[in-house]
């Protein structure tokens, strides 16, 4: 079966999906790919997750993310952690090493999770650039505007689908505020018998609509008016590919050809060649 891979970046620059797309012409699986493809956006500070994600009231990096497999439905989620560069990785650790689905970082449970099976405490995810502009803004719904949430789905050679989806949410939050992004559902769905999504925008109406498990469902009805339902119903734009915001930083490789955009129903391709995704 041909491999696919989607990743978005929120509205900043196109980002680079090659590193998920090597694991799956090589045989991978989608699960491997999409946590691949996530971590590399956290690591580039230009994107809110990990690395340059935005900072809360206080001034502290809070990061949620998700991974979900879609052969088995099995998913790992976390949400308010403040140490950990690659929440992508933390959430897939959950799903594969303990009996829950999702840990929140209240009470360092995360932290102390991430310890315990040797991930890394990172001390550098504030970036010189969020700092600044953490100081000149006034009020939460600043972040709004300039930041927003990475992703990834893909399908493997197998036919298996997954997403993941990570963030460090909207700059000058309240403490503890938890996004969508985290909730199974609502930031991220995955199943083979209807496909997988990841989702980025305003993300208390993703949360009020359940926006990934929706998007599945009016696929499954033949329908394709989901993000138009979610501004009709609570005034909310996102998306991915197709977007309701401003801009929306997107990518796909599907059969060796890069499909990517920025603006709306802007769509360059490109041919990819073998010795691009190794």
């Amino acid at each position: 079966m041909k491999t696919v891979i989607v990743v978005h970046g929120g509205t900043w620059a196109i980002p680079d999906m090659l590193a998920g797309d090597a694991i799956l012409k090589n045989g991978g699986t989608a699960t491997d790919a999409v946590e691949k493809a996530v971590r590399y956006l956290e690591d580039d500070p230009t994107f809110d997750a990990g690395h340059g994600a935005v900072l809360n009231i206080d001034g502290e990096v809070e990061l949620d993310g998700i991974i979900m497999d879609g052969e088995t439905l099995a998913t790992g989620a976390v949400t308010s952690v403040r140490n950990i560069a690659n929440s992508v990785s933390l959430a897939r650790a959950v799903m594969e090493k303990t009996d829950h689905v999702m840990l929140t970082d209240r009470d360092r449970g995360a932290s102390m999770f991430a310890e315990h099976i040797g991930i890394p405490v990172a001390n550098d995810l504030v970036t010189e650039l969020e700092r600044k502009d953490w100081e000149q803004s006034n009020s939460y719904p600043d972040g709004v505007k300039n930041h927003d949430t990475v992703g990834a789905v893909d399908l493997d050679s197998l036919g298996n689908v997954a997403c993941a989806t990570s963030t460090g949410g909207i700059r000058k939050k309240m403490v503890g505020r938890v996004r969508d992004s985290p909730i199974i559902g609502s930031g991220g769905y995955a199943d083979n018998r209807s496909g997988a999504v990841s989702c980025t925008g305003h993300e208390e109406s993703i949360l009020k609509v359940t926006l990934a498990r929706l998007i599945l469902f009016h696929m499954e009805q033949g329908k394709s008016a989901t993000l138009q339902y979610m501004g009709e119903r609570v005034k909310g734009c996102g998306g991915a590919a197709s977007f309701t915001t401003p801009r929306m930083a997107w990518a796909s490789i599907k059969e060796d050809v890069l499909h990517y955009g920025l603006n709306p129903k802007e769509d360059f391709t490109e041919i990819m060649f073998h010795e691009d995704i190794l």
